[in-house]
């Protein structure tokens, strides 16, 4: 598949199953990730890689935030915060490692841990798996930082669900650019 039609194509998978990437997949997979811009060389992006039984430790951590961090929550709604992370067969915790610095400001360190996550989607999908990027509650969460074994500086951006796609794939919507942009001459 060439580029520009990878950029096109790719789109957020309704459902992931198994097969995930091979180890040897995700290196190329983290190489491309780690391509991004990176204003003097910081090296901000770290990921978590979570398979197998690595999901059940995301599990408990997504149930202990909910059981001792998330007033009055629900039965139910701690049963989905358990559930979460078996959406997938592999989750990738987006970290930016945020370090001071005199010219990169830390909001540019995480805009380039997001480009890290922009690549590794599309290398999925340049080698035929699917991925959605996540936030929500247990994102940018201190708590949920602290059970992973983060430092104060590491935050974490999100979650990469992977696996292969299965289901109906989502219709890529047409979109006019003129929507988008203003051309100023």
């Amino acid at each position: 598949m060439n580029a520009i039609d990878n950029i096109l194509t790719r789109n957020s998978a309704t459902s992931l199953d198994l097969p995930i990437p091979s180890e040897e997949q995700m290196s190329v997979v983290y190489e491309a990730a780690l391509r991004a811009p990176d204003h003097a060389r910081l090296r901000p992006s770290r990921f978590l890689e979570f398979s197998g039984k690595g999901l059940d430790k995301l599990s408990d951590i997504f149930f202990n935030y909910g059981k001792n961090h998330v007033e009055g929550i629900s039965d139910d709604k701690l049963k989905r915060f358990k559930e979460i992370p078996y959406r997938a067969p592999m989750i990738i915790v987006l970290v930016s490692n945020i370090i001071e610095h005199p010219s990169v400001p830390n909001h540019e360190q995480m805009f380039s841990t997001a480009a890290a996550a922009q690549n590794i989607l599309l290398a999925l999908h340049s080698m035929n798996f699917g991925g959605i990027w996540r936030t929500g509650v247990f994102a940018m969460n201190s708590e949920v930082e602290k059970a992973l074994g983060l430092k104060e500086n590491q935050k974490i951006l999100g979650y990469l669900y992977v696996g292969t796609c299965s289901g109906k794939s989502k219709k890529i919507p047409n979109i006019s650019i003129q929507d988008f942009v203003t051309k100023i001459d």
